[in-house]
């Protein structure tokens, strides 16, 4: 599972949520599935907003607040989005999440 061991594999990483291209939650860490089908809302809605401001749909998302960051890169197939702490290294976490994309791709691209 994609979600979890990015969340196990990372301190400073609290959520993982993956969603398919048509923005359908897939995975969410944690053992609360009533938390993970939230966080796949809020990162849909995330995604879509970001796309609403840019004239090609964006494959890489930063935001930080006050209090922590979340992440998310994409490509046709899924979307992988993390909500971390606020002390998290930006460059390590996406390359962390570009690394889960590219081979939750090569899985699927495969079967």
């Amino acid at each position: 599972m994609v979600a979890g061991a990015l969340s196990e594999g990372s301190t400073d990483v609290d959520a993982v949520v993956v969603l398919d291209a048509a923005g359908t939650l897939l995975e969410a860490s944690g053992e609360d599935p009533e938390r993970g089908r939230e966080l796949g809302e809020l990162a849909r809605e995330l995604i879509g907003r970001a796309d609403a401001s840019a004239a090609d749909p964006v494959a890489q998302i930063e935001v930080q607040t006050g209090s922590g960051a979340v992440f998310a890169v994409r490509d046709h197939l899924h979307a992988i989005v993390c909500v971390a702490r606020r002390s998290a290294l930006p460059s390590l976490v996406l390359y962390d999440l570009a690394r889960a994309l590219a081979e939750l791709r090569a899985r699927t691209e495969a079967t």
